[in-house]
């Protein structure tokens, strides 16, 4: 009875995960969208930037919409955070003996990826914010109340570009492994076609955002996007 009960809550925890993990992939999709507007110049970016605080008045009041967005996604990834740490503390006590090379040394690869994986995008999570959103950081000491400037500003400086870098390829292997693994807790993977579809998609997805990404500081640092 007390196995099955444990079984059950660790079921409803993959599905927590899963659902706040999907979650946050339509986010990051729609904040691409926005963030390869600086490819239209400074007045395009900012007046997209602009709309999103615009977004919901007179029902809402300046920023309403927005801060609903902030705190709807707080809640997913704090969903997210902790019950990824419940499962790995419980895959911890579920083992007898340290991993070793065998077969499913892929599996154990791919698993600790994601931990460590997902600690690196918290981490920057943090950074980004402070850099872009809560206490808009200038790595230049220039203004920070030109969106479009202050992008520029940022990922003129070399190393700037690298982290932002580093964390897009932390967040590509982790959607990569993440889609795969929610699709198998939701039960998409039931036949030998379903699991090679649903490994293409992850990679896809995974591609498709992490390059995405990349293209704007990358086009930054080239002298592309200037101000």
């Amino acid at each position: 009875m007390k196995g099955a009960r444990a079984t059950r809550t660790t079921v409803a925890l993959k599905l927590a995960m899963a659902g706040s993990g999907f979650l946050f992939v339509g986010f990051v999709l729609a904040h691409m969208y926005g963030n390869l507007k600086a490819f239209a110049g400074h007045d395009a970016f900012n007046e997209y930037a602009e709309h999103l605080r615009e977004l919901g008045e007179p029902l809402l009041p300046h920023e309403g919409a927005l801060w609903i967005l902030r705190l709807g996604l707080l809640l997913s990834l704090v969903v997210h955070v902790v019950t990824g740490v419940i499962l790995w503390r419980r895959a911890a006590r579920a083992r007898t003996t340290k991993y070793t090379v065998k077969k499913t040394s892929g599996v154990t690869r791919a698993s600790l990826m994601m931990r460590w994986g997902g600690v690196t995008i918290l981490v920057f999570l943090v950074w980004h914010l402070l850099n872009f959103t809560i206490g808009k950081v200038n790595p230049q000491g220039g203004a920070t109340n030109d969106p479009y400037n202050l992008l520029v500003d940022t990922f003129d400086v070399w190393w700037m570009t690298v982290i932002y870098l580093v964390a897009m390829l932390a967040l590509g292997a982790h959607l990569h492994h993440g889609i795969w693994s929610a699709a198998q807790t939701l039960g998409w993977t039931g036949t030998a076609a379903k699991r090679r579809r649903a490994k293409q998609v992850g990679l896809a997805t995974a591609l498709v955002i992490s390059v995405g990404y990349s293209l704007v500081p990358l086009a930054v640092l080239a002298g592309i996007i200037t101000k």
